[in-house]
Formats: structure tokens, sequence, C-alpha cells
């Protein structure tokens, strides 16, 4: 196995309210372009999962992050050579600024926040529709791989932030 067959690890981040809503985007520029996602990306040398949590937070929304949680992990293979560990982790905005703004436009043009459950729906649709062999259906919103993996790996998880 050469080095760049590796898995890599990636952080996605549930930034929540309290209301039971989600920080999401469109990815654009990357794998997986078109599809929704939660801020995240890369561990780098020597991080922690909730410091890679928070630098990407920062260079991608512009919110400060805290009380940063383990949530669990998925294994993601997308095929083209691009195989990640994903971890999840949950957090809230602790810093004054409550507006998620797009500060790398070149890989996610808008965030916006979603309701888990409505997330958590889409999952699973996509999940049972991709197993059946059929396209989900335009109107509907894609989900990046790893978020559809987690609703595959780990079904019950579909109360995971209510009431956090």
């Amino acid at each position: 196995m050469t080095e760049a067959q590796r898995p890599k690890v990636g952080v996605a981040v549930f930034i929540h309210d309290s209301a039971g809503n989600i920080v999401m985007g469109e990815r654009a520029g990357s794998h997986g372009a078109g599809t929704l996602q939660c801020p995240g990306g890369h561990v780098e040398y020597g991080e922690s999962f909730a410091e890679t949590a928070a630098r990407e937070v920062v260079e991608e929304t512009g919110l400060e992050v805290g009380n940063i949680t383990f949530l669990t992990a998925t294994n993601d293979v997308f095929g083209r050579g691009k195989h990640y560990v994903t971890i999840f982790v949950t957090c809230t905005i602790v810093g004054s600024n409550k507006t998620p703004m797009p500060m790398e436009p070149h890989k996610c043009a808008a965030w916006e926040w979603v309701p888990w459950r409505q997330m958590w729906a889409w999952a699973g649709e996509q999940a049972k529709a991709e197993d059946e062999g059929k396209e989900v259906e335009e109107e509907r919103r894609r989900l990046f791989l790893p978020l559809v993996n987690l609703w595959r790996m780990y079904p019950e998880m579909g109360d995971a932030l209510v009431g956090r």
C-alpha cells in the first residue's frame, strides 16, 4: 500500500443550537461537490479532534465554538482512491458572532441552519435509495457520504442532538 492509498482522518463538526438546528453548506471544488456537508476537515499532525474542529470551524465559518464533544466515527470509502475515517463531534457557538459566514467560498459558498431531524431524514432517504440502486429525487438534498454512512451505521442516533 502506498502512502496515497492510506485512509485519511477528517473531523465533521455538528455545530448545534438549543433549538435542534445544525450548520450545513454545499460542498464545492472537491470530492462530494454539490452535496450538503457540515464544517470540518483533515486532522493535522499532533492535533486533537477538538483542536481540529475548532480550527476548521473558524477557517470555514468564522464562528468560535466550544463544548466540543466526540460523538462517533464512520468509515467512508468514496471510490476513486479516496478513503476517510470521519470523526464526528458536536459543539456550540461560544463567540459573540452567531452567523456562519462563507470564509472559503471556493469550498462552500454559503452556510445555513438546518433542523437536525430534517438532515437525519434526508440521510435515511438517501441511504435507502442508494441501497436499492435508485437515484435520490432531485428536489431532495443530497448529503456528503459521511453523513449518509452515519445514518447507515447508527440509525438509532436520530435524537442524538435533541436536548443538548
